[in-house]
C-alpha cells in the first residue's frame, strides 16, 4: 500500500494520521490546540508537499498556516495571509476552503466568511481579494445559510486557468471564464424549496460541489435539499437523487480517477440532522447518478447519529482509491478499496469539521 497522509480538522485542533504499509498511526497531540480547523489542503504539486491550514482561534482570530515538513513545524506569516481591505468594511470571520489550483502550479485559492474568494500566487503565503466577486451586483441580496455566509467550495479546471467555479451558502454556484473579471450565477435546475420562488437565478443553499475525474464538465452537487449533476460545467443541473434514502446532506465527493463515480452521505432532514434511517452509510454512484448503492461493510450497524459535514469526506489519490470521512461524534472511518469496505481509524475526537488525504510517499 502507498504511504498516505490524513489530516483531520476538528473543533479543537488538527490531527494527523499516517499510513505506512497497511498500518495507521496518529500523532499523539493535536496541532493548533483549541483552534477550530475548518479548512485543510495538502498541496502535492511540488517536489515537497505543503500543508495549508485555516485555523480559527477564539482569542486571536482566524489565520492561515503552512508546513513543508508534513506537519512537524508550522509557519504563520507576520501579517495575516487573508484579510479584507479596509475599504470593504468587512473583517475575516473564518477560512472555509483552501484549494490548490489544478491549472497553475503556485496558485492557491481561499474561500472565506463573509463570502469572498482570495487568490495566492506563492503557494498560500499571501492572498489577494478577488474583487469582482466581492462586488458582484447580487451580493446585497445574498442571505447567510444556517452555518454562516461562507464561500465553501472552489473548483479549478486543469484545462483552463481562467475557469473557476465557486459555491456560497446560501447564494448558490457562481462561475467565471475570464480569470475572475466577471461572475455568472449558475444554478439553473437547482431548487430552493425554502424560498417563495423555488427556482431563482441565485439564492440556493448549495452545500458542496465536486468535479468528475474523467469528464471535467461533469459536476456533482449536494444541495440543502437535492442531489444534482451538470454535464456542461454548471450551466444547467439535473436531479439525480432518485434511489437515495434522503436528498438532504452536506458532502459530495468524486472518485479521483474513475469517471461517473461519486459519493454522498445522506442526512435525514434539515430539521433532523442525523444519518438517514439512523444508519451509518456512504452512498456511491458508478453511473453518474443513475443508480446509488449503500456502502456500509465495516461501519457501525447499530443506530447512529454522526453527521458528516460538507468537507468531512474526501478521497486520496492511491490506486485503489482511499475514501475517508469523519463525523460530529468525533469518529473517523477509512476505506482502502474505493469504499467497498471500511475500518474505524479514530474515535472520541472533537467534532470533525474537515478531512483531507493524499499519497505522500
Amino acid at each position: 500500500m502507498a504511504d498516505v497522509l490524513l489530516t483531520v480538522g476538528t473543533r479543537k485542533g488538527l490531527f494527523i494520521g499516517r499510513r505506512r504499509g497497511g498500518a495507521w498511526e496518529f500523532d499523539e497531540s493535536p496541532y493548533f490546540n483549541a483552534q477550530a480547523v475548518y479548512a485543510v489542503a495538502i498541496d502535492t504539486r511540488a517536489d515537497t508537499p505543503r500543508l495549508l491550514v485555516g485555523g480559527d482561534s477564539a482569542h486571536w482570530g482566524p489565520s492561515v498556516f503552512h508546513s513543508d515538513d508534513l506537519g512537524r513545524t508550522w509557519t504563520e506569516p507576520a501579517r495575516p495571509a487573508v484579510r479584507f481591505p479596509k475599504d470593504t468594511g468587512a473583517s475575516l470571520e473564518r477560512v472555509w476552503q483552501l484549494h490548490p489550483s489544478a491549472a497553475e502550479p503556485d496558485v492557491v485559492f481561499a474561500g472565506t466568511e463573509p463570502a469572498a474568494l482570495y487568490r495566492s500566487e506563492d503557494r498560500g503565503e499571501t492572498f489577494e481579494l478577488v474583487r469582482p466577486l466581492w462586488e458582484h451586483p447580487t451580493r446585497d441580496q445574498w442571505v447567510p445559510g444556517g452555518g454562516g455566509e461562507g464561500l465553501h467550495t472552489v473548483l479549478t479546471d486543469r484545462r483552463d486557468a481562467r475557469a473557476v467555479t465557486v459555491a456560497v451558502s446560501a447564494a448558490g454556484v457562481f462561475r467565471t471564464r475570464d480569470g475572475g473579471e466577471s461572475w455568472t450565477p449558475s444554478n439553473s435546475g437547482v431548487s430552493a424549496v425554502f424560498l417563495p420562488d423555488p427556482n431563482p437565478e441565485f439564492g440556493q443553499c448549495v452545500h458542496k460541489v465536486a468535479r468528475d475525474a474523467e469528464k471535467p464538465d461533469r459536476l456533482y452537487l449536494q444541495n440543502h435539499w437535492g442531489v444534482y449533476r451538470s454535464d456542461d460545467a454548471g450551466a444547467h443541473w439535473s436531479d439525480i437523487g432518485a434511489g437515495l434514502p434522503s436528498t438532504f446532506g452536506f458532502t459530495a465527493v468524486a472518485h479521483p480517477r474513475r469517471g461517473d463515480t461519486a459519493y454522498v452521505f445522506p442526512i435525514t432532514a434539515d430539521s433532523d440532522r442525523v444519518p438517514a434511517d439512523r444508519r451509518c452509510r456512504v452512498f456511491r454512484t458508478a453511473d453518474a447518478g443513475g443508480t446509488w448503492e449503500p456502502l456500509s461493510q465495516g461501519l457501525p450497524r447499530e443506530d447512529h447519529y454522526g453527521t458528516v459535514l460538507r468537507d468531512a469526506m474526501c478521497t486520496d489519490d492511491a490506486n485503489p482509491a482511499g475514501v475517508y470521512f469523519g463525523n460530529r461524534n468525533g469518529e473517523v472511518y477509512a476505506s482502502a478499496d474505493d469504499g467497498d469496505t471500511w475500518r474505524q481509524l479514530a474515535s472520541h475526537l472533537p467534532d470533525v469539521l474537515c478531512v483531507r488525504a493524499a499519497v505522500v510517499g
